[in-house]
């Protein structure tokens, strides 16, 4: 199954791409991930996206899509995969058709402006592996330290209030209307967001009738 997940910034999808990776056994592709990995190497691709990144901007399409097609080639996409974080405009989701990347289902976490910036200041990420958890909803088990690898966690600078109203005025414009042009296609599943992170996943994995 080809899934895409849309919701805007701190709507939960790296938390449910995670979860549904292990429910249905294909791998999550996170550009978010991809991008801050390349930007900690100090790679040129890396290097040009952390500037629109700082600035809460969208990277260039041509960035973004470059590393999609790349990764959908490896062998442990075979199978499915979940997008997370890509497309997020009109115009990434035309290149995706056009690189005949095929798309069974969009899943939309419908969630309210109010609720994210309060949601958003609560996040953390692994400085080392990259790993997101959030004070409240997802804490580590150790305060400040990553269960997975034992890095220390870090609030991102695009995780702050400022960054965040940035972000979400970005996704109104730009990322928003991605559900019409997905909704026409019949591959729309918007799924309101749930009190706690398991019952948000079984939202998503009913309205994919698993």
């Amino acid at each position: 199954m080809n899934l895409i997940l849309l919701g805007a910034p701190g709507a939960g999808k790296g938390t449910q791409a995670e979860r549904l990776c292990k429910e249905l056994n294909i791998p999550t592709i996170s550009t978010g991930n991809i991008l801050r990995a390349a930007i900690k190497n100090g790679t040129p691709t890396g290097l040009k996206a952390k500037s629109f990144m700082d600035a809460g901007k969208l990277v260039p399409d041509e960035v973004i899509i470059d590393i999609i097609t790349e990764k959908l080639a490896e062998d442990d996409c075979k199978n499915g995969f979940i997008l997370d974080g890509v497309p997020r405009t009109i115009a990434q989701a035309e290149a995706m058709e056009k690189a005949g990347i095929k798309i069974d289902a969009v899943v939309s976490i419908e969630i309210a402006d109010s609720e994210i910036m309060e949601r958003m200041s609560g996040r953390r990420v692994c400085e080392n592996c990259g790993a997101s958890y959030h004070l409240v909803a997802v804490p580590p088990k150790t305060s400040g330290v990553c269960d997975s690898c034992g890095g220390k966690l870090v609030q991102r600078k695009d995780d702050a209030p400022e960054t965040v109203k940035a972000r979400l005025e970005v996704y109104h414009k730009e990322t928003e209307p991605l559900k019409d042009f997905y909704a026409k296609r019949g591959l729309l599943k918007p799924v309101e967001n749930q009190p706690a992170v398991a019952e948000t996943t079984q939202a998503i994995l009913h309205t994919l009738g698993r």
